[in-house]
């Protein structure tokens, strides 16, 4: 057994000062306390007790390249030297600008921001002030940040579960304070299913501005999207004169260079990027149409933020890509490679000890769940699985020596190879076991 006795000393001095401790509340989540780190180097962590765990976690999705990649470290402190952030123009601008529209398929501009959350801000008022329109269609159990005008109750271990009656109609608050109009502009629908999307859009495409999607139901499950359904998507929208925003946040980056919008051969009008774009330094970028991002120029859409296009952020975003890139951008062919390798071998095991669970995996990402079905396609089903299962299933992985995310979505990293995966199934063999003795005693 594994001690974090001193990971709970800081938390409670923290508390003090932070409220809950935490500088997110996500991390509040993790059971059975939030765990402090001291050290990190490519597929592993080392908390202040110095237990060392192999990261699936990799800080809710950015360490794309793992941690302390030496390029990346070195590349910063090198942009470091040379002054962190001007608020003026620098080369690093320019050329990170346009390397991104040498990769991603749908961009003819970029404008930069820092977080995936300004990113959607800033990609659904360029809609607006494009279409003169205000409604925005979501779906059900996407993910888009959480400012006031697109978060909506999300019903997971991170976030809470969702009032009972929130996605039988209009969309839920997704917290406390925010503001009571500040939802009211947007409709509400399942993915996946091209009748409803038809349907709303048919009624109401006079008021409607974008639609807004992430391409892969990343973080409620990694559900696909059916044969058809994206590509009906943008047909749609074009001939409404609707502009649909692809959030690749989580996506772009990990299914290729030229994200999931080039993987599916699909082009949006904007698309929302960050997190693995630059490693774990904070960027996020909207990518898309001259036309739209053309407001920004025109001043008919204010683009703000004092450390947008920051010299260590935009060094952190080249570093990425020029490694993604190296021999024939080989690393993606790694990437998804363990990610096979990890969720084959946690089928297996749950097969083996006739466990019931699923693991959709697509791309370099998966989601394991405990239930009791021989898929999840769909966020209904998604909702019937057993969190209580896998919150256990997290805190005897973290004992073993594996930091998982407790909603049941992993990512892998350039750090992760054979050795990593090959323990990582080993310690879920074990946990699995544990499982099987807990549900018997019950």
């Amino acid at each position: 057994m594994i001690s974090i006795s001193e990971s709970k000393v800081k938390m409670e001095e923290a508390k003090k000062y932070i409220p809950g401790g935490v500088a997110s509340s996500l991390r509040s989540s993790m059971k059975p306390v939030p765990l402090y780190v001291q050290d990190a180097s490519g597929a592993r962590v080392v908390d202040v007790n110095n237990n060392v765990y192999i990261d699936y976690l990799l800080a809710y999705g950015p360490l794309i390249l793992g941690h302390a990649h030496p390029d990346l470290t070195r590349n910063i402190h090198e942009a470091l030297l040379r002054g962190s952030t001007y608020g003026l123009q620098h080369d690093g601008e320019i050329r990170l600008a346009k390397r991104l529209t040498e990769i991603l398929p749908c961009a003819d501009q970029v404008a930069f921001s820092g977080s995936g959350t300004e990113a959607v801000m800033l990609a659904l008022r360029l809609a607006r002030a494009y279409t003169g329109k205000t409604k925005i269609v979501r779906f059900y159990g996407h993910y888009h940040g959480w400012s006031d005008s697109i978060f909506t109750s999300f019903p997971s271990p991170d976030f809470g579960s969702v009032q009972k009656d929130s996605l039988l109609s209009a969309a839920a608050p997704g917290t406390g304070g925010q503001s009571n109009g500040s939802l009211q502009e947007l409709i509400l629908l399942p993915w996946n299913d091209p009748d409803a999307l038809e349907k709303a859009l048919n009624e109401h495409s006079h008021d409607i501005a974008a639609v807004i999607t992430e391409p892969v139901m990343c973080n409620s499950g990694c559900i696909a999207p059916k044969p058809g359904y994206m590509a009906f998507m943008r047909e749609i929208t074009s001939r409404m004169g609707i502009v649909l925003i692809w959030d690749e946040v989580i996506t772009g980056f990990r299914f290729g260079l030229g994200g999931a919008h080039e993987r599916f051969g699909i082009q949006p009008d904007l698309v929302t990027i960050g997190k693995a774009m630059a490693g774990g330094i904070p960027l996020s970028a909207v990518a898309g149409k001259k036309e739209i991002l053309q407001l920004i120029e025109e001043g008919k859409v204010l683009h703000l933020g004092t450390l947008n296009g920051n010299s260590l952020s935009t060094a952190a975003g080249l570093t990425v890509i020029d490694t993604l890139s190296k021999d024939g951008s080989f690393a993606f062919s790694k990437l998804e490679a363990m990610a096979v390798m990890l969720a084959e071998g946690i089928r297996t095991l749950l097969k083996n000890k006739r466990i019931s669970g699923v693991v959709n995996q697509l791309g370099p990402v998966f989601h394991v769940m405990f239930i009791d079905r021989e898929e999840v396609s769909d966020f209904d089903t998604f909702n019937l699985r057993d969190t209580q299962a896998y919150t256990f299933f997290t805190e005897k992985l973290l004992e073993e020596g594996v930091l998982i995310r407790q909603t049941g979505l992993w990512y892998v990293s350039t750090a992760h190879g054979e050795a990593e995966v090959k323990e990582t199934l080993q310690a879920i063999d074990r946990v699995l076991d544990k499982m099987k003795l807990s549900t018997s005693r019950a």
